[in-house]
């Protein structure tokens, strides 16, 4: 098949693809990271930085200028900048921002994609960024190497004559041996026996822009650090203890050069990398032993703002509290384009499984997959909600193995995840009305699940073949109640199967009835329902929702 163009909707969907590949290689980057600390949050801090870029991105899914969308990108690293490798991917994304804002300029409107001779001035641009905001100092056996001969590469590559595709696959291929070589670039690498970390990272996002622009990338093998060697060495000074970021304003550009001198004073690893929009904007980031003569550095440099102080460890990182956006929230696995705006309006994020992913409970006709919501699709969802606390609503769409496994992972990245037990969206939607972010989360996931639980579900599906059910003989375009797992009505058409159904469900009790309308299902079964309603049922209030979801054609609830 032939390259997809690097255009606005391409350069969205790298950034997303980019995010996920993040994540799954976080824990790989981490264990990496001994440069220029070994505070093992390399890995954590370009994926965060990467969201914040993507978060910005996203706002702006209506512009087809990829231009736009590269500003975006860059926009967002440089606010949501976290670490040292943050502040460099920043500048990475700032330099596509300038190079596609310079060739828009030059043509004399907008750019409609980015092609190899543009992505290799973006990525050499974005070298002299980075040497820039580390204060023109240029270390052999880091990212910046690695960033260097994927720039080289793709130069080289549209030099002769090459699709973007072929120039990306060769750039990463050039970025893998670079990143072979640091540890004969840099000492302390060869003493941990590891690879740089920001170069792995960097790698990771070369291979997902690959990925998005041929579909297809290489096979990468797995970075582990290699046993030290047993030897004696002589103790060396202990690190600075804090790390230190914020944004700086109202800055002119000659105050820039002071701090810098004043932040090497303090520490190192400094970085003031600027914004690309010709603003005196900046991210300043530093390690240091004194945290408040950081900040009163860049008080007397301009105006300070989203100050960030951690604490430097040489352990196994995870996710700190700090990099959650909130405090909790509600993930719903949905189907159906209706669902998923529904339950979006109630609060809710949601992940929504592929066509091929609907369990066979769920699905009228053969069964494709087994397996729903993959445990790896939950853990980005639940990385993506930004939430400390995630409660899962299930919904019937996520096997119990795939939900252990996600929430296990979550669980890992320092988010407290509750598994609410919710089969169907009826009653996840039963659950999601009494959710209240202000209790403790023990008491709002009790609530909930107790809500979920309370709900009393069924469905309605069609026949597809002749058959004996518990409630009889049923042929092809019946309507079949379904409660349990098992058949107990059989009605000649859907809306006689649903008022049947109802009528069972409604024999213990009930003061709302809630129904969920399939793709494709005549509006004249909401009204046949309601009318039965009205006969029957008196008093008992029916809500109904389009919400185009796949397989059984009604999801009916009772609370």
């Amino acid at each position: 098949m032939p390259d997809r163009r690097l255009d606005a909707s391409a350069l969205r969907d790298w950034a997303h693809t980019a995010v996920g590949e993040l994540i799954t290689h976080t824990d790989e980057i981490n264990r990496l990271n001994v440069f220029p600390v070994a505070d093992s949050d390399t890995g954590t801090n370009m994926l965060f930085t990467m969201r914040s870029a993507l978060a910005e991105a996203k706002s702006s899914a209506g512009s087809g200028d990829v231009t736009a969308v590269a500003a975006a990108l860059s926009e967002g690293a440089l606010h949501g900048a976290r670490g040292n490798s943050g502040v460099i991917l920043s500048q990475i994304l700032r330099g596509l921002a300038d190079v596609t804002a310079s060739a828009a300029a030059d043509t004399g409107g907008a750019l409609a994609d980015v092609d190899a001779a543009l992505l290799g001035a973006a990525l050499r641009h974005g070298v002299g960024l980075v040497v820039s905001s580390m204060g023109g100092r240029q270390v052999d056996g880091t990212i910046v190497s690695v960033l260097l001969a994927a720039a080289e590469t793709v130069e080289h590559e549209a030099a002769q004559g090459a699709e973007l595709g072929d120039a990306l696959a060769a750039a990463g291929d050039a970025a893998a041996a670079a990143l072979e070589r640091t540890p004969d670039q840099l000492t302390v690498l060869a003493d941990a026996g590891v690879v740089d970390a920001g170069g792995r990272g960097l790698l990771v996002l070369l291979d997902a822009l690959t990925a998005t622009v041929s579909g297809h990338a290489a096979a990468r093998r797995p970075y582990e650090p290699a046993p030290p060697p047993l030897e004696i060495t002589a103790a060396e000074p202990a690190p600075p203890q804090f790390e230190v970021m914020y944004l700086l304003a109202d800055c002119e550009a000659a105050v820039v050069d002071g701090l810098r001198s004043r932040l090497d004073e303090l520490g190192d690893s400094v970085g003031i990398a600027a914004s690309g929009d010709g603003s005196d904007r900046y991210s300043v980031h530093v390690h240091t032993d004194d945290a408040g003569a950081a900040v009163e550095a860049g008080l007397a440099a301009g105006a300070v703002s989203k100050i960030q102080i951690s604490v430097l460890t040489t352990g196994p990182a995870r996710v700190s509290p700090g990099g959650w956006s909130r405090e909790r929230a509600v993930l719903a696995v949905v189907d159906g384009d209706g669902a998923a705006a529904l339950f979006s309006q109630e609060g809710a994020f949601v992940l929504r499984p592929e066509s091929d992913q609907i369990p066979p409970s769920l699905r009228s006709g053969p069964p494709v997959s087994p397996h729903g919501v993959s445990a790896r699709q939950l853990l980005r969802a639940l990385v993506d909600t930004g939430a400390a606390q995630v409660m899962v609503l299930p919904n019937g769409y996520v096997a119990a193995e795939e939900m252990v496994a996600g929430a296990t992972a979550g669980i890992g990245w320092g988010i407290d995840v509750v598994a609410l037990p919710a089969a169907s969206m009826v009653q996840g939607l039963a659950a999601l009305a009494v959710h209240d972010p202000g209790r403790q989360a023990v008491d709002d996931g009790y609530t909930m699940a107790r809500a979920a639980a309370g709900a009393r579900h069924g469905s309605v599906r069609i026949a597809t073949e002749h058959a004996l059910t518990w409630a009889g003989a049923c042929q092809p375009g019946d309507g079949l109640g379904i409660a349990g797992d098992e058949v107990l009505v059989v009605g000649k058409d859907v809306s006689t199967a649903a008022a049947g159904l109802v009528d069972l469900l409604l024999v213990a009790g009930g003061e709302l009835v809630t129904v969920l309308l399939g793709q494709g299902v005549d509006p004249g079964v909401a009204e046949a329902l309601a009318a039965h309603m009205h006969r029957r049922h008196p008093g008992i209030e029916l809500t109904t929702y389009d919400t185009g979801h796949r397989g059984d054609v009604l999801l009916i609830g009772v609370e």
